[in-house]
């Protein structure tokens, strides 16, 4: 299937995150981050891969940079490691920390590549932590601290940011049901972790402009939330999982309100106030997608999962299987018209409130080394479906495939691979897939017939006076 033509300008590129990729724990002074620790734990990573070494990238990101400019791909969106360039989350810099961002931001620049960096990709350094992390309203303050110590250092070059990035997924799987760092099981008492996240984000908002950065967005995922059944239960049980996962955070961000009176009477803090720094306006928004998901009342006898993950007992709400369709290897059902479904509901939800959009996140998890040819049509369905958003009214400017190479999945280790790239983990040697040249060969005609269409334009334009 050929993919629709994209708009002139639009921006096309590819994702990382710093844990997952760069390796490198210990070295040039950075400090211990919550995942470091709680990857160390026994049995927390399933394939038993080291995480300490990443893909290497700390070493070989010049390498990566390099496989991006064969790409022809505009910018890249990596993440910046809070412990590395404050080991404590607070008081002392890491100069060498810095440093290494420096470099990596002068070679994506001298190759042409617009670096996108996102400033919180889940490793938060470990003292702040083992004081509460996101539970405590101080981490809120230090992370727009770091926001900008970092901006005060890259804003002269970076021209296009990113806070936080899936508050949704640290909340739900760090907090609440203790799959991923922290580990802590917490269940509804972890919302305080999603509006500490979000005052995160309104504040360093606030200190990245202060430091001269502009073009500032936030990556969160979003998908559509099905109804599993016609019972006023199963309607109940969908509206409250679609609530928590998309409009908890998309809301305050948008609107300066949370989307539910007692959730926001939940929320700790002088909330009023705190909701006029998160709604803070933003430069564009960015999504994050892979698949809907099904959601019907309680099954006490069905064990449920979010996101694969297990979930007690006694939750108000049930997800089911959604059949007939192809799936990923996390089991993630392939739906790209969920894709044009999810984005034509933000822009009917928030109308003039929704920024101009990116796709921060879109790809998919398979065990195809070389030849991924079902990659390769899982991104050009989904890349027809963002067209089709567009075409609908949608204001969408960037799309970034997730990932670049394959990287290290949270608690999966090196088990699902999502890369253009393929890393082979004992020596760290990249090569890239046929999804690899597939999107090289995308992006160069999608620039040619952007040429293309400009000259003919040009050729019909009334004469200047």
């Amino acid at each position: 299937m050929p993919v629709p033509q994209f708009p002139p300008g639009f921006l096309w590129g590819a994702s990382a995150s710093a844990f997952q990729t760069e390796g490198a724990v210990d070295a040039d002074g950075k400090g211990p981050s919550g995942w470091d620790a709680f990857a160390a734990q026994p049995g927390r990573i399933k394939d038993g891969t080291d995480t300490t070494r990443g893909t290497g990238f700390h070493a070989r990101y010049r390498e990566d940079v390099a496989l991006l400019s064969g790409l022809g791909a505009d910018a890249f969106r990596f993440s910046i490691s809070w412990p590395r360039v404050v080991p404590g989350g607070s008081g002392a810099v890491n100069a060498d920390g810095l440093d290494f961002y420096d470099r990596l931001v002068d070679e994506l620049c001298a190759h042409g590549i617009t670096p996108a960096p996102t400033l919180y990709h889940w490793d938060t350094p470990l003292p702040l932590e083992e004081a509460g992390g996101w539970l405590d309203r101080d981490t809120a303050y230090r992370f727009a601290e770091y926001a900008g110590i970092v901006a005060e250092r890259l804003a002269d070059r970076v021209p296009m940011w990113i806070t936080v990035n899936e508050p949704a997924e640290v909340t739900m799987l760090g907090y609440a049901l203790g799959e991923h760092a922290p580990g802590r099981t917490l269940l509804f008492d972890a919302l305080p972790a999603a509006h500490h996240q979000l005052l995160a984000h309104g504040l360093a908002v606030r200190a990245l402009r202060a430091a001269g950065a502009d073009n500032i967005g936030v990556a969160l995922s979003h998908a559509p939330v099905w109804t599993a059944g016609d019972s006023d239960e199963d309607r109940a049980g969908a509206e409250l999982y679609d609530t928590l996962t998309n409009w908890l955070f998309a809301d305050p961000l948008l609107t300066g309100r949370y989307p539910d009176d007692a959730i926001a009477a939940l929320m700790p803090g002088p909330v009023a106030d705190d909701l006029k720094v998160i709604s803070t306006p933003l430069d564009w928004y960015g999504v994050n997608y892979y698949n809907p998901t099904l959601v019907g009342a309680p099954r006490p006898e069905a064990l449920e999962t979010f996101s694969g993950f297990a979930m007690p007992a006694g939750l108000p709400f049930g997800i089911r299987e959604i059949e007939g369709y192809e799936k990923t290897g996390f089991g993630w059902p392939v739906v790209p018209e969920g894709f044009t479904e999810i984005l034509t509901l933000l822009h009917r939800r928030y109308g003039d409130r929704l920024p101009p959009l990116h796709i921060t996140e879109n790809g998919c998890a398979l065990d195809e080394p070389l030849a991924d040819d079902r990659r390769i049509a899982y991104l050009e369905t989904h890349l027809t479906a963002l067209r089709a958003a567009m075409d609908a009214g949608v204001d969408v400017r960037g799309y970034f495939t997730w990932s670049l190479t394959d990287n290290v999945e949270w608690t999966e280790g090196a088990s699902q691979r999502f890369g253009l790239v393929h890393i082979d983990y004992e020596t760290l040697t990249r090569t890239p897939k046929a999804s690899y040249a597939w999107y090289r060969e995308l992006i160069r005609a999608q620039k040619q017939g952007q040429i293309r269409k400009e000259a003919v334009e040009g050729a019909y334009a009334a004469p200047s006076e």
